[in-house]
């Protein structure tokens, strides 16, 4: 994703490659793969005074696995309501300003959107597959039968609905994430009345998503442009309410 993230720094966004404990390092998979992208997004908030960010308006872009934990990092607020008892809803997931002792949750960084490129944004889905020989049972530590609270907490299908646009992007020729996973995602969101945008490429395949030099890149800027610029027309009219009270 560097490339990704110097392409969009060109560009005039400030673009953050965040990295994570992954399933094989101490602590990765369930629940530390979590709570690392979880405080890198409470993160920019301490970040923000220094490099001047707009909190308004911050969008993640995941492709395959960073996918799912792009449109996860969205799902974060919901967490509590449908799994309560979870580490990804306690006082682990962030130290940060936000932390409230009373009620030992943090408040995650409110998001305008999020990007999966061709993820695994139905954890249940890819589970029931057996994507990349079981992945999701590596990552979650079980398979859905196992441990169906870990897929409640982890998966944003079962978090539906997000409450924030979404946009999924994927190709036709992508051989390692099904087009199934994407659509299926999409039908549950609709169906949930969430803002979904669904954008199937034709002849692209798993990895040309990643590409800077690509189409499909250039279509995720321009969905990218768009989700940005909600969030200003977002603070715009906050100012106005502001100025006229």
């Amino acid at each position: 994703m560097i490339g990704l993230a110097e392409d969009l720094a060109t560009r005039g966004y400030a673009a953050w490659n965040i990295e994570y404990r992954r399933v094989g390092n101490p602590g990765g998979g369930w629940p530390g793969t979590f709570l690392d992208v979880a405080f890198a997004a409470d993160y920019l908030r301490i970040l923000a005074p220094t490099y001047s960010l707009n909190l308004q308006r911050v969008v993640p872009i995941g492709h395959s696995a960073g996918g799912h934990l792009a449109l996860w990092l969205a799902a974060r607020p919901r967490i509590p309501f449908v799994a309560h008892n979870s580490p990804l809803a306690g006082s682990q997931v962030s130290p940060s300003s936000s932390y409230n002792e009373e009620t030992a949750t943090p408040t995650p960084l409110a998001l305008n959107g999020a990007i999966s490129l061709a993820g695994v944004v139905d954890l249940e889905l890819a589970w029931r597959l057996n994507l990349s020989n079981g992945a999701v049972v590596d990552l979650l530590g079980g398979g859905f039968n196992d441990v169906p609270e870990c897929y409640v907490a982890a998966s944003p299908a079962a978090l539906l609905p997000l409450g924030v646009p979404q946009v999924l992007i994927h190709g036709t020729s992508d051989a390692s994430v099904p087009l199934q996973v994407s659509q299926a995602y999409t039908k549950a969101a609709k169906a949930a009345n969430d803002p979904v945008t669904y954008i199937e490429l034709e002849g692209v395949d798993h990895f040309d998503v990643i590409d800077s030099n690509s189409s499909a890149w250039a279509i995720t800027i321009e969905a990218l442009q768009k989700l940005v610029g909600q969030g200003k027309e977002q603070m715009n009219m906050e100012e106005k309410i502001s100025n006229n009270t």
